[in-house]
């Protein structure tokens, strides 16, 4: 018998044979013509996205190291407002979701400034990007291979570039005190959480090696304590998860049982404690999921109006400003025009999931996903996600603060993250004692 090129290829993708995602030659070009983490080192043609040249570093003046956060672009001012009138000249740039929000909401409009490309990080994570291009691979949607850097910076695959995202630099231990609002209908903000998060990224240990990760392969950490509203007070989760999804574990903390209990499933579109269970789990900074649950294909690199540098939105310093009806209030969301990766996530075989189809649109120099849309089991556009980015020089990096999504069908809206009635944000810290991430420290936490 014999077996054809396509029939071998298909028998690998079943068998989980790895796949490679660069080329030695390939990688060279990291070193040339892309940026140290995989992007486009020019300009577009027009100039209207400028050349990569090595990101924003300097210090912002007024920023207080754990404190707030200045805005290095505050004297900047639109080039041009996008709105429901004029939408259609523009729509090449505009995503499903962004379209159907200047549709239904006459006040809601795009700001659009200079773009500016300001991701950046230490050399210590662009070596490792370069080594991760030829030895990292995706075998049966976990990574392996990769440490310390953009796993995939040369992507081939739309599972890739999400997990691209999921190991975004993003620093390696941080603090972040937030407040969490849902909008409902009518226009009103409902608080669902306000308290402390505490994170950690092992996968981005500047002392640590690949060989030391692979043997707990947890990359990401979090512990959060409610100190609000008052019926929250007290509740805490933990979550620790790991390069291989299926393995995640998280812990909640409920004041009212005075016990810590495991959640069964801290995945996918089960709604998560963390937002008081409005987003699910894999909707928070847009994505935080498990690539098994989908097929994912890249539909192209385009350039896209997108919410970035928006440190704007962290100056005031009370979180009602910054509200809108069902979205931010467009006075202090800074947009600019970057390409970005287009990927689809189709519902994959025996798979079940509430958001069957999926659209994200991911930065090519942070790998940030900041916008995505959803369409539900009947075809509709059923939410429109979206993540806003700051610029932190003392990381440095462009990150992910505030996030949330609109419902375009029952017109609810839910914001995560805000940081403008706290007196920090985003603040670095030393590496925390791993035992912080556990169920035990989190119940000492929590308020009886």
């Amino acid at each position: 018998m014999k077996t054809t090129t396509t029939t071998l290829a298909v028998l690998a993708a079943m068998l989980g044979t790895p796949a490679y995602a660069a080329t030695a030659e390939e990688a060279a070009k990291l070193k040339t013509e892309l940026t140290p983490l995989g992007a486009e080192k020019a300009g577009n043609k027009d100039g209207s996205i400028p050349a990569w040249t090595g990101g924003y570093t300097t210090p912002i003046a007024g920023d207080k190291a754990g404190g707030r956060r200045g805005d290095p672009f505050k004297d900047e001012k639109p080039l041009y407002v996008v709105t429901g009138k004029n939408a259609d000249q523009y729509a090449a740039m505009l995503t499903d979701g962004t379209k159907a929000l200047l549709r239904k909401y006459p006040d809601y409009r795009l700001d659009v400034y200079t773009t500016h490309r300001t991701a950046a990080a230490p050399q210590w994570v662009y070596d490792n990007t370069f080594k991760n291009a030829t030895r990292a691979k995706l075998t049966a949607d976990v990574t392996s291979g990769a440490y310390g850097g953009i796993p995939f910076p040369i992507p081939k695959s739309g599972a890739e570039v999400m997990w691209n995202h999921v190991l975004r630099w993003r620093g390696s231990s941080w603090q972040v005190p937030l407040s969490q609002y849902q909008l409902t209908a009518d226009g009103k903000a409902v608080l669902t959480t306000s308290g402390i998060a505490d994170q950690q990224m092992p996968y981005y240990f500047q002392d640590g090696t690949l060989e030391q990760f692979a043997k707990s392969n947890e990359q990401w950490l979090i512990r959060l304590i409610n100190t609000g509203p008052p019926i929250r007070a007290g509740e805490a989760i933990v979550g620790r998860n790991s390069i291989d999804a299926s393995k995640d574990q998280a812990w909640v903390y409920l004041t009212g049982q005075r016990r810590v209990r495991k959640l069964p499933n801290p995945c996918c579109d089960t709604p998560t404690p963390a937002t008081a269970g409005v987003m699910s789990f894999d909707e928070l900074s847009t994505w935080t999921g498990r690539t098994d649950r989908f097929d994912w294909k890249i539909i192209g690199k385009q350039e896209m109006l997108i919410p970035y540098n928006g440190n704007k939105l962290l100056q005031p310093k009370s979180d009602t400003e910054v509200l809108g009806k069902a979205y931010l209030n467009p006075d202090f969301v800074r947009w600019e025009k970057h390409r970005v990766w287009v990927v689809e996530a189709a519902l994959r075989a025996g798979q079940r999931h509430q958001a069957p189809k999926s659209r994200y649109y991911c930065d090519e120099d942070t790998w940030n996903c900041v916008l995505g849309d959803r369409w539900d089991a009947n075809g509709q556009l059923w939410k429109t996600l979206w993540s806003q980015t700051f610029v932190a020089p003392d990381l440095p990096g462009t990150v992910i603060g505030a996030f949330g999504f609109t419902d375009l069908i029952s017109g609810t809206a839910f914001v995560g993250d805000l940081f403008n009635s706290k007196p920090s944000q985003y603040a670095l810290k030393p590496r925390y004692q791993d035992s912080v991430f556990t169920p035990d420290a989190m119940a000492g936490e929590g308020a009886r």
